[in-house]
């Protein structure tokens, strides 16, 4: 038997989180009367042209990190994740199959991290500017027991402009010279996942794929400190690498996920199969990183594909390492 899913459009996710999104127009992280228009000149594979400006794009472009979202978690205070790696399953940490880091990311330091009090203000960093549409595909089929996941890793909002431009308040912390390219997305990961014997390690690149279209890497930046607090992403957390992959360290904040009282629903799949739930737990309630275990993730009742039943999955958090910490599952190749 074969089922395929169906993305909510982003118009539909706009739509419902338009007041949180028009709260945070004012916020700190760079959305300003230019994000609701297209970038202008060139566009880059897979832009689309002269979008015209609506309310879909400017709730997209400006939904940026707000500082009552969170009800246990102080966004202006989160804890660095800088030197928590390890070389096994550790609540708290990446368990990273790397372990020798080089250089790359941010050239400087940005005002938002306190290094004394080892703490950094999600809702003081600074954005990469534009507002660049993109059309992107996601088709994922379930077929016996294999999801297939099959794309071009472009999201479905809109993206600052890659590279980052000279002059603006992004490229002096971390100059980005990377532009946004298609990918061949071609997946086929367990559509019903078993606990493995043993945890493994997250490599350095894609450990799932969201709902947008576009892969999560782990909380990692090439130096091995933690990515969300030091590099610079656009408005929806996302940025390039070298080649030319958008893709997150976090849970976007463009992809809905809203308090209502209710557990998160599905944001992606690891590689392991395992689904990717958002900042919400059973009771509604912002789950933190103690609440889960080394992996980040944790067994309750979930339906699954039309299935309800005890179901290992791992939850976004606003804390460091922001999705996994490591495999619980057997990872397919990514």
């Amino acid at each position: 038997m074969s089922s395929s899913t169906t993305r909510r459009s982003p118009a539909a996710r706009a739509a419902l989180g338009l007041l949180a999104a028009i709260a945070l127009l004012a916020g700190a992280c760079g959305a300003d009367d230019t994000a609701a228009t297209s970038t202008a000149g060139s566009e880059p594979a897979g832009a689309v042209p002269d979008a015209p400006a609506t309310s879909t794009t400017t709730a997209d472009a400006a939904r940026a990190p707000d500082p009552g979202a969170a009800t246990e978690v102080d966004l202006t205070q989160l804890p660095l994740g800088d030197g928590a790696v390890s070389d096994g399953p550790e609540v708290g940490s990446v368990w990273a199959c790397q372990t020798r880091f080089g250089g790359g990311g941010a050239q400087a330091v940005g005002d938002w991290i306190d290094e004394a009090a080892g703490t950094y203000d999600l809702t003081a960093k600074v954005s990469v500017e534009g507002a660049v549409p993109w059309s992107s595909v996601l088709d994922v089929v379930v077929d016996d027991a294999v999801r297939t996941i099959v794309g071009n890793g472009l999201p479905d909002h809109l993206t600052g402009e890659f590279p980052v431009q000279d002059g603006t308040a992004a490229a002096e912390v971390d100059r980005n010279p990377n532009s946004i390219e298609a990918q061949d997305l071609d997946l086929a990961v367990p559509a019903e996942p078993e606990v493995a014997d043993e945890p493994s390690c997250l490599p350095m690149g894609a450990i799932g794929v969201l709902t947008t279209g576009s892969v999560v890497f782990n909380a990692l930046d090439a130096r091995g400190e933690d990515a969300v607090a030091h590099e610079v992403q656009d408005t929806c957390q996302g940025h390039p690498e070298q080649t030319g992959e958008y893709h997150y360290h976090s849970l976007t904040t463009c992809l809905e996920d809203a308090a209502d009282g209710t557990h998160s629903e599905l944001v992606g799949w690891a590689l392991d199969g395992f689904g990717i739930y958002g900042r919400y737990g059973e009771d509604g309630e912002v789950v933190t990183t103690t609440d889960l275990d080394a992996c980040h993730g944790h067994t309750h009742d979930l339906t699954v594909d039309g299935v309800t039943e005890p179901t290992y999955h791992y939850h976004a958090t606003w804390e460091y390492p922001y999705t996994l910490g490591c495999f619980m599952g057997e990872p397919a190749a990514g």
